[in-house]
């Protein structure tokens, strides 16, 4: 995030494409569990090739903290 919390322009770019994909899938009758799961995996694959395995553990622990903080349902 840049100073004034704008998101930089391909995190926008990125958010707009994943969007539109769920969006798509929606459409076509995917299943929300399995559009939710390739996502996991896509991402957890391109993370696996960009950093390390313990960088990956602290993304998953910020997830899990997410969730049990109830955040992801306000």
């Amino acid at each position: 995030m840049t100073d004034d919390d704008t998101p930089p322009p391909e995190l926008s770019l990125a958010g707009s494409v994943v969007d539109k994909g769920i969006e798509y899938m929606t459409g076509q009758g995917v299943p929300p569990v399995a559009i939710a799961s390739a996502l996991l995996g896509g991402a957890m694959s391109l993370l696996s090739r960009s950093v390390s395995d313990e960088v990956i553990v602290q993304v998953l622990n910020n997830a899990i903290a997410s969730v049990r903080a109830g955040e992801l349902r306000g």
